[in-house]
C-alpha cells in the first residue's frame, strides 16, 4: 500500500470514529432530558449532524420548571388554568378557519398586547400557545414581537438567540433559520433577536409585510402569536396591528383604567376581531393570579 493510500485509510478512519462518537453523545442526551409529556419530541428523532449551526439547536423547555410557574406544559397542568384558555383558544380558532376567517386578513396570525407594560400580556401570550400546541391538529408559532423589551427567552428560560430582527435586517437571509422547534411537537419559537434602534422602521417594512403574508400562507393549519409590546407610549404596536387578524388586550384587574383601554384599541387597525382578556384576577386565597373572564368582538362594531 503506497503512503497516499495509507494516508486515506487513516482518514476514513478517523471520521468513522467521529460519526460514532456523536451518536453515542446523541444517546447519553437522549438519557439527561428532562421528563417530558406525550407532546414532547424525543432527541433520538433528530439527525445526527455535527455541521448543523448552534442557532438551529432545539429548544429544550423545562416542563417542571414550566408548570411551577403556572404554565400549561402538559395536559395535566393546573385545572382552571387549562379551562379559561380552552375557552379563549375556541374563539380565536373559530375565527382563524371558520367561517369568519373569510372576513378578517390573516386570520391565523393573532397579535397580544395590552394598555401598559406589566399587566401580563408575555404570560397570556405563552399560555395560549402552550394551549393551542395541546390541539391534536394545530401547530403554534409564537413570535417575540415585543423587540422594545423582549421577554420571551427569559420566561422560557432559554438562551437568546438570532430572531426576527436578524431576519428583518437581512443578516439572516432564510426564514427557516429563526424558527426553532421546542420538544413540544407542535410549538415552534421566534425570538426578538438583538436590539436596534430602528425597531419601528424594521416593523413597518415591506420585509415584514411578507413575512406576515409567508407566515399566514405557508401552513394553513398553523396559528402564529405576536407577543407585542404595549400600546399606549410606542409606535410599534399599531403598526404590526395592521398586518394581522385577530388582537388580545390584555387588561389587569383592579389596575388598568377603562380611558387606557379605549385609548389603545382606538391606535389599532379597525378590520381585526378584538378580544380583551381580564388577567391577575383573584379566584381564592390560594390562587391570586388567574386568567378568568374573556371578552370578544369586531373593533368596528
Amino acid at each position: 500500500m503506497s503512503t497516499i493510500e495509507k494516508a486515506l485509510a487513516k482518514q476514513r478512519l478517523a471520521q468513522q470514529d467521529k460519526i460514532t462518537n456523536i451518536a453515542e453523545n446523541a444517546n447519553i442526551t437522549k438519557t439527561v432530558m428532562p421528563k417530558t409529556t406525550s407532546t414532547s419530541v424525543p432527541v433520538a428523532n433528530e439527525p445526527v449532524n455535527s455541521n448543523i449551526p448552534s442557532n438551529k439547536d432545539k429548544i429544550i423547555l423545562n416542563g417542571n420548571r414550566l408548570n411551577e410557574r403556572g404554565f400549561i406544559y402538559s395536559p395535566d397542568s393546573a385545572h382552571h388554568i387549562q379551562e379559561e384558555f380552552r375557552h379563549i383558544k375556541r374563539k380565536l380558532l373559530n375565527n382563524a378557519f371558520g367561517l369568519a376567517s373569510k372576513t378578517l386578513h390573516n386570520s391565523n396570525l393573532i397579535m397580544v398586547t395590552s394598555s401598559h407594560p406589566n399587566e401580563g400580556k408575555t404570560y397570556i401570550a405563552i399560555n395560549l400557545a402552550l394551549s393551542i400546541a395541546l390541539e391534536q391538529d394545530k401547530t403554534v408559532l409564537l413570535i417575540d414581537a415585543d423587540v422594545l423589551r423582549p421577554s420571551l427567552h427569559r420566561e422560557l428560560e432559554f438562551d437568546s438567540k438570532q430572531g426576527l430582527l436578524e431576519y428583518l435586517l437581512a443578516e439572516v437571509t432564510s426564514l427557516s433559520d429563526i424558527i426553532y422547534s421546542t420538544n413540544i411537537e407542535n410549538l415552534k419559537l421566534i425570538p426578538a433577536g438583538k436590539p436596534h434602534h430602528l425597531t419601528n422602521e424594521l416593523l413597518a417594512s415591506e420585509r415584514m409585510a411578507n413575512l406576515a403574508k409567508e407566515l399566514a400562507e405557508r401552513y394553513p393549519d398553523r396559528i402564529v402569536i405576536f407577543d407585542c409590546p404595549p400600546i399606549i407610549g410606542v409606535t410599534e404596536t399599531p403598526v404590526l396591528s395592521d398586518l394581522v387578524g385577530q388582537a388580545l388586550i390584555v387588561v389587569e384587574e383592579s389596575k388598568t383604567k377603562t380611558d387606557d383601554v379605549k385609548t389603545a384599541v382606538s391606535q389599532l387597525n379597525n378590520d381585526i376581531a378584538l378580544g380583551l382578556v381580564m388577567n391577575k384576577t383573584i379566584r381564592s386565597k390560594k390562587d391570586i393570579y388567574g386568567y378568568y373572564g374573556y371578552g370578544y368582538g369586531r373593533k368596528n362594531q
